[in-house]
């Protein structure tokens, strides 16, 4: 007990003295200053200043220093973006700032790097882009895969229609996970990967896990020497999620090769998207043909691909519609709004279809106002940077990590001027102050997908899911609170991680609103 208590004061000592003469950081060669920001503690810096919920303590720390706000975490520079103007700074040209720093989250959960967004910015992530991009999110891509999310959501309303009108409420949001994460599936790896609801809520369980360790801010990764005690105990619990997500994976790949060899498709040979229209067959067919972009693609890439798919694509659907119905929810006026305009342009004897989603403006601005309120992350995966950066008078430093607080953004008095922290779709619509305004990374006032070289490659899946499951959602019921809670009274404090989401699930009571035609 000695020898270890002497090793840890020398250990203190020895960082002490490096962190008090600068010995931890490069010296820079320029007299521009840091952006501003508070003092932290000689060892740990601003780390325990975060609290909880680490975006809204910035958000107001903002308030006092400016748009730019410089913290250090250990012996690392965390420059945080929370402005509209200063992310339309960088993000405009942003090659500066296109690599990911390493951590131990993404060691020991991610693949250490060998996933696409995680991936350091080069030639293997530009090809795992490519792949996604042209196979898998292009336009002819999402089009072919109509009718398999509009099976996948009709069984969903079925479900919930089932139990409409009873006195029990529902956990819409598991069901909304479930139904996002099936459409998902089917989409990555062509088929349901669940069908047991329990089977669902541990998966649900196991991306929520993983979403708030890789959020977490692990004092090894920022503090150096400090890795081997593990501090706060969070390895153990990586390396035990990472064991869980490579034994589904492994299960699913595995599942997959055999049911390609049954149908007579063994090695997966030819065919593209006309054979074969799910990402795992792709990704398969790519291994073997090669892919011409002179990186291998081999096994090892394809599960940390297939892990990104799960994970970021899951979650964010679900979270962000399960927001759009409790704002809806709480404002039972906008609730009628929309359902007016589906009952217009669609009507009540079928359920919408995703070609009716241009006709429907209001329930488009929900959506925009919901990602404003509730971006699916609030703080933007982590950059690293390339070199030396000027902004506004301030020096960006080479080797320091740069976030985007998007969940600030959407509350910048300045890009949002008319009361910024009420739920207002009409804003977006024809004579509102952000007629026109998109969340596609083009207007840096609304950046949900993040933006510049980085914006998420799933951007448009994403998106074209949450306005088909809102728009169902509101077409299709009318959704009551359990007895005695009260609409304005709902819960929405949010757990932070890298997706926020809700602590308490949306339990609500489901009627049926369409001709029982539309269920069918």
């Amino acid at each position: 007990m000695i020898i270890i208590t002497l090793l840890l004061l020398l250990t203190f000592l020895f960082l002490s003295a490096l962190l008090l003469t600068g010995g931890f950081h490069r010296r820079r060669k320029t007299k521009l200053p840091l952006p501003p920001g508070p003092k932290g503690s000689p060892i740990l810096g601003n780390l325990l200043q975060l609290g909880p919920k680490p975006h809204e303590t910035i958000y107001t720390l903002s308030k006092t220093y400016g748009p730019l706000v410089s913290l250090r975490f250990g012996s690392v520079d965390m420059i945080i973006v929370n402005s509209a103007a200063a992310a339309a700074g960088i993000l405009r040209n942003d090659n500066n700032f296109s690599s990911r720093p390493s951590s131990t989250s993404v060691k020991y959960i991610a693949y250490n790097h060998q996933d696409l967004i995680f991936a350091h910015y080069g030639a293997r992530w530009r090809m795992l882009r490519k792949i996604c991009a042209l196979q898998l999110f292009s336009p002819k891509a999402m089009e072919d895969l109509v009718p398999v999310r509009a099976d996948e959501v009709g069984r969903f309303v079925r479900k919930i229609a089932a139990s409409g009108g009873r006195d029990e409420a529902v956990n819409l949001s598991d069901e909304i996970s479930a139904c996002a994460t099936n459409a998902l599936s089917r989409v990555v790896v062509g088929r349901r990967v669940f069908d047991d609801g329990e089977e669902t809520k541990e998966f649900k369980e196991m991306v929520a896990d993983m979403m708030n360790l890789s959020a977490a801010f692990n004092i090894n990764d920022f503090v150096p020497g400090f890795g081997w005690l593990d501090i706060q105990g969070l390895v153990p619990r990586m390396k035990k999620l990472h064991k869980r997500f490579d034994d589904f994976l492994e299960k699913v790949i595995a599942e997959h090769r055999e049911r390609l060899t049954e149908k007579g498709a063994a090695g997966v040979v030819g065919g593209g998207r006309g054979r074969h229209n799910d990402l795992l067959s792709v990704l398969l067919e790519v291994k073997q043909d090669g892919n011409g972009e002179g990186v291998a693609l081999t096994d090892a890439d394809i599960k940390p691909l297939l892990q990104n798919m799960f994970a970021a694509g899951t979650d964010t659907s679900s979270n962000t519609t399960e927001f759009a119905i409790a704002e809806l929810i709480r404002h039972p006026e906008i609730m009628a709004r929309a359902q007016q305009e589906l009952d217009r342009v669609v009507g009540r004897r079928r359920l919408v279809k995703e070609s009716d989603l241009p006709n429907l403006p209001f329930l488009q601005a929900v959506v925009k106002e919901t990602f404003r309120h509730h971006p699916a992350a609030p703080l933007s995966l982590p950059r690293t940077v390339d070199e030396d950066h000027e902004v506004d008078g301030y020096i960006i430093p080479k080797g320091a990590t740069l976030l985007i607080n998007i969940w600030a953004i959407g509350r910048d008095p300045i890009a949002w001027p008319d009361e910024p922290l009420a739920f207002r779709p009409d804003r977006f619509l024809p004579g509102g102050r952000h007629e026109g305004v998109d969340v596609k990374g083009n207007d840096f006032s609304l950046i949900p997908f993040g933006g510049g070289r980085r914006i998420c490659a799933g951007m448009n899946l994403g998106l074209r899911m949450v306005q088909f499951l809102t728009a169902t959602l509101v077409q299709a019921f009318e959704w009551r609170l359990p007895e005695g809670q009260v609409a304005e009274e709902l819960d929405m404090n949010l757990s932070f991680g890298l997706t926020l989401h809700r602590p308490i699930p949306l339990m609500v009571r489901p009627v049926p609103r369409l001709e029982s035609e539309a269920y069918l």
